[in-house]
């Protein structure tokens, strides 16, 4: 399967970690890292957790249906 759902990679003041979102999944699909690659290791596990689980699959969000809306 070719997966093109979103990771969004942020650091957290009140944290102290990098917090990884999957926005397509809603506001709860998170987990966070030490570090970037701990986040975006931890994102990709989750990302593939919510796939196997998740009927029907949210549509991705794309850099085209997210941009050309702007311009």
């Amino acid at each position: 399967m070719n997966v093109r759902h979103s990771i969004l990679i942020q650091w957290s003041d009140e944290d102290q970690c990098y917090v990884a979102s999957l926005p397509e999944f809603g506001p709860y699909a998170l987990t966070h890292g030490a570090t970037y690659d701990e986040a975006l290791q931890n994102g990709k596990e989750v990302l593939g957790l919510l796939i196997q689980d998740a009927s029907p699959l949210p549509r991705p969000q794309t850099f085209d249906s997210i941009h050309r809306k702007v311009a």
